[in-house]
């Protein structure tokens, strides 16, 4: 004998699935903009004759290092004294030493650590140009900031 199948019993009400709600995206957070890496590129930092005064055309350049060097407190540097050839060199090298100082205490003026910078005095030993002329010479009475490496 045959077994009769069962009856199949039908449910009129259609079925309904849940669906999970489907989670919004946050929005991606909006990256910040790249800082451009700081240009540290500082030259003509001039000082008056036989002084460690900064000339005034300087003081824009130094503003210019701040705002670099803002950029990357962490960062050393070496301010590199220089003089023309006038008087002994005794003298010049004294002088470069001084001027590299007054470039420091500018610096420290405008917030940064004494730690970040080291001084080195070159005397008259490194001129940039001829110390024939007194254009020359003006441009030998510098001080120069390099990162440490």
């Amino acid at each position: 004998m045959v077994a009769k199948p069962a009856p199949v019993v039908r449910n009129e009400t259609p079925a309904v699935t849940k669906t999970e709600p489907v989670p919004e995206k946050a929005p991606e957070p909006e990256k910040p903009e790249p800082v451009a890496a700081p240009d540290y590129n500082f030259n003509n930092i001039q000082f008056e004759f036989n002084s460690a005064v900064l000339k005034t055309s300087s003081f824009e350049i130094l503003d210019k290092a701040v705002t670099e060097m803002k950029k990357d407190p962490a960062v050393k540097f070496v301010l590199n004294g220089h003089s023309s050839a006038e008087g002994s060199p005794e003298h010049n090298m004294s002088l470069s030493v001084d001027r590299a100082n007054s470039v420091k205490s500018y610096l420290v003026n405008a917030g940064f650590s004494a730690d970040n910078f080291s001084i080195k005095g070159f005397g008259e030993s490194q001129p940039f140009t001829s110390n024939a002329t007194e254009e020359g010479r003006a441009l030998n009475r510098r001080v120069e900031i390099k990162v440490v490496k």
